[in-house]
């Protein structure tokens, strides 16, 4: 316990908010980080993600393709990166592994949203006229989106956890108090930083579970407290359609 109070007396002394390593300072860099990786990785994901599960064509290969990029260390990697593009470009190699490592969250998460609609629901949009683009949009995006907002979710706090190592190869972060805090046996420092990743880590998870609740079609979310029929996520789609 002991050790509890001297890592939150750590966090809130007035020497944290001074300096190039402020906690506000690293608290910017590891947000920074973790947008900028999402927000590439999205860009990549989505789009073939939403192609495979409308397509139904290479889910095979995103699987094996996930499956691999999960089973790669980050900390290698992003050695390796930095070895191999120059000490000169650490941050460009550090955003590279961060964002190969949101990918296969992002990209299941994409897929799988299409995929899980009942094809009943896609044939009625067919039926009343609507044009593949049409059906895409207004029917397998809006049904699909909870799935994909939970892809989003999940590969969001890979990253924010690994953001942690960036500070290994001087790109700040709140990894920055550990790694400098370990060989120092500065286990206060240690444990504030490791409170601080964890905090923010729960902050952004509950935003997003908000995110991925808000993101269920407001037919569907009526129809939760039953068992959700196949004519109930009709109904949803064709409302949604209606938009």
């Amino acid at each position: 316990m002991n050790l509890f109070a001297e890592a939150f007396a750590w966090l809130f002394s007035p020497e944290r908010l001074e300096g190039q390593y402020a906690l506000p300072i690293l608290l910017g860099q590891h947000l920074f980080y973790t947008v900028i990786s999402v927000l590439i990785a999205a860009v990549i994901a989505v789009p073939t993600g939403w192609a495979i599960g409308h397509t139904g064509r290479g889910r095979e290969v995103a699987v094996a393709i996930s499956g691999a990029a999960r089973a790669v260390p980050s900390f290698g990697l992003m050695v390796l990166l930095v070895l191999l593009l120059g000490v000169l470009r650490v941050p460009e190699a550090a955003t590279i592994t961060f964002v190969l490592l949101a990918i296969p969250s992002l990209l299941a998460g994409a897929y799988t949203g299409l995929e899980a609609i009942d094809r009943r629901v896609i044939d009625a949009a067919r039926a009343t006229g609507m044009t593949q683009w049409q059906v895409f949009w207004k029917v397998e995006v809006p049904l699909g989106m909870p799935l994909l907002v939970g892809g989003l979710r999940a590969a969001t706090l890979q990253v924010i956890a690994t953001v942690t190592i960036a500070a290994y190869v001087n790109l700040g972060g709140l990894g920055w108090p550990i790694i400098q805090g370990i060989p120092l046996r500065r286990f206060d420092q240690v444990l504030g930083g490791a409170i601080l990743v964890a905090v923010l880590a729960l902050i952004v998870d509950l935003l997003l579970a908000l995110a991925q609740r808000a993101a269920v079609p407001a037919g569907i979310r009526a129809a939760e407290p039953r068992t959700i029929s196949p004519r109930a996520s009709r109904r949803a789609a064709a409302s949604t359609a209606s938009v």
